[in-house]
């Protein structure tokens, strides 16, 4: 594993980290919002006192904290493998580029000792799993690897049910940050309720210790809703997802090409306000999970 200067600093200063995944660059966002998008999130790490460590694999090699000439790069690279726990061993053998999932970023964060990651909406249970069996990697890495990732929920194109569900089902704790609901991605709300509040980061990062005290495995999902100045109802966005859904069964869009398909659609039907609702979100996390990595180094 290589390591950018500045997170060996952090790691020899003993300065908190924050692993930050790299998807949102090669798929997530267009150039150069993602560039854009991708410093401003590693700069919100920074001001709230933790250094941010984006997560890819280059040339063969996982990367935790990439220096500015390697983003710039990977920012235009359109030929990235999207690396999910079933991707990540194959592309480092054959000496491949990739950006990490969910999934995968947890795994090469804990690698490289690190407790804390922020990213933008996890992966879930796809609408029509019972025939589908769609079900995303990221549920089963939460229940494995013990990382506590900050979200804005999942993504509002999934199934938030039966993904509710499969998390309770697997173990993992989902913490609503100041919420007593689940947050939809783009919007606050869900109308769907949440077992566990928490208001303050240090009690996160006792909860995160405490799990591995008690030799439980996996991690634990901090759900952060969207400022409510940025957000996208839940009411006024759900019918451009219903369209998109209904158009990629048309269109026998299946298995990794579904999300990205999705998104595309919403954020036409949007005229760009998910982009940038996606945008807020992600730095509101960031900026969190960076409270939070501060709260973990306090304890």
């Amino acid at each position: 594993m290589a390591k950018s200067s500045e997170v060996q600093a952090a790691e020899a200063a003993n300065i908190p980290l924050v692993a930050l995944e790299s998807t949102i660059i090669t798929h997530g966002l267009p150039w150069p919002r993602n560039l854009e998008t991708a410093l401003l999130m590693e700069e919100t790490v920074r001001a709230a006192g933790a250094v941010p460590a984006t997560i890819a694999v280059l040339e063969g090699v996982i990367h935790a904290g990439l220096e500015k000439s390697a983003l710039e790069k990977l920012a235009q690279t359109r030929d990235a493998a999207k690396l999910s726990r079933a991707d990540l061993a194959p592309v480092l053998a054959a000496g491949g580029d990739g950006s990490t999932t969910v999934a995968a970023t947890m795994i090469c964060a804990h690698l490289a000792g690190i407790d804390v990651f922020a990213t933008g909406g996890i992966g879930g249970v796809h609408r029509g799993a019972e025939t589908s069996f769609d079900i995303s990697a990221d549920l089963d890495e939460l229940a494995k690897t013990p990382v506590t990732v900050v979200c804005a929920g999942a993504k509002a194109i999934l199934d938030l049910p039966k993904t509710l569900e499969a998390l309770e089902t697997r173990g993992v704790p989902v913490i609503g940050w100041r919420t007593d609901e689940f947050p939809a991605f783009w919007s606050a709300t869900s109308g769907l309720p949440i077992p566990l509040r928490m208001d303050d980061a240090p009690r996160i990062a006792r909860a995160h210790k405490l799990r591995a005290a008690l030799g439980l495995e996996g991690g634990q999902l901090v759900v952060n809703p969207i400022p409510a100045v940025d957000e996208i109802s839940y009411h006024e966005i759900s019918p451009a997802i219903e369209r998109a859904i209904a158009e990629a069964a048309e269109q026998g869009i299946t298995g990794k090409d579904v999300t990205p398909f999705l998104l595309e659609r919403v954020l036409a039907a949007t005229e760009g306000r998910s982009l940038e609702a996606n945008i807020a979100l992600v730095l509101n996390n960031a900026r969190l999970a960076a409270e939070i990595a501060v709260a973990m180094l306090e304890i």
